[in-house]
């Protein structure tokens, strides 16, 4: 069995690390050594910032997606329901409006018609 050797933290520091330690692995030793791990494998420091985080990455394709289909409505508005209405109006058949036609009268009964609304 190894031994161990004491190493001196911070009370708030070491209780901090106990708590994280109990959550995700069996002992602190394990919690330790995969952490080391982790930062020699990746070739980074641990003060140095990983760039945003999950949630701000999140909030930016929530703000970029709601831009789109802003954009998307009004295109729709301003220009596919307006092209679909002239082209539906393009192809759908108007009837044309029947007109009395106009008959040409004879004079007397062109003078019938305003005797009688003489003697009305």
């Amino acid at each position: 069995m190894e031994s161990f050797i004491g190493i001196r933290f911070k009370r708030e520091t070491a209780k901090r690390f106990q708590e994280f330690s109990r959550t995700h692995f069996k002992s602190h030793t394990e919690a330790m050594a995969t952490m080391l791990d982790f930062f020699f494998y990746n070739e980074i420091s641990p003060k140095e910032k990983l760039g945003p985080t999950g949630r701000t990455i999140e909030a930016n394709l929530k703000k970029r997606m709601n831009a789109i289909i802003a954009i998307i409505k009004a295109i729709e508005k301003d220009q596919t329901k307006p092209t679909v209405a002239m082209l539906h109006s393009l192809f759908t058949e108007i009837q044309p409006v029947k007109k009395p036609r106009l008959i040409a009268k004879s004079p007397e009964e062109f003078r019938a018609q305003f005797e009688d609304k003489k003697t009305e």
